[in-house]
């Protein structure tokens, strides 16, 4: 198994996730707000529990994978980000590259987490991935996510559509 990393930004602890964590990513994954671009509706338990399920297996398995983001002042969850290879059944150009998503909890949202976690995350890959090549996918309608993004060198390659939903494909190299 592969040792999952810690990063520490100035306000945020980026780490491996402990099933303590169940409860409040089960809230964060359930709530409409959150989900309203990323599938569209609430995940279940059991959804949000593959997920976590599937956190510990891509750093046991690839040696990457997604961190739980913890505040540093308050010591509290509040999202989730990283790297996967979800295996989609999408276009050849994003397959087997690492892809980057992110999601916060909705009372954390506009604050700049996700710009400084984004941030935190591509310079751990920058020096991780043989390939410098990474990729992300956002709803067409997620300007807060695709500002983040460009904000952290992504750019658009790619217009689709994915799930039946506009998409944006994103790359940074």
């Amino acid at each position: 198994m592969s040792e999952i990393p810690t990063i520490e930004t100035d306000r945020l602890t980026l780490r491996g996730h402990r099933l303590d964590d169940f409860e409040a990513s089960f809230a964060m994954w359930s709530d409409p707000v959150v989900t309203r671009y990323i599938g569209g509706k609430p995940s279940t338990e059991q959804q949000t529990w593959s997920r976590l399920l599937g956190y510990a297996g891509h750093w046991s398995l690839m040696g990457f994978g997604y961190w739980a983001l913890e505040e540093k002042s308050s010591g509290e969850f509040i999202g989730e980000l990283g790297f996967a290879n979800f295996r989609r059944d999408i276009a050849a150009s994003m397959r087997d590259v690492p892809e980057l998503g992110w999601a916060l909890a909705s009372r954390f949202h506009g604050k700049g987490y996700a710009s400084e976690a984004v941030r935190a995350a591509v310079a751990w890959g920058d020096a991780r991935f043989e390939s410098a090549r990474t990729v992300c996918l956002i709803d067409v309608e997620n300007l807060a996510s695709i500002r983040v993004a460009q904000k952290c060198g992504y750019v658009v390659f790619e217009r689709t559509v994915f799930y039946e939903q506009p998409t944006l494909f994103l790359e940074r190299a």
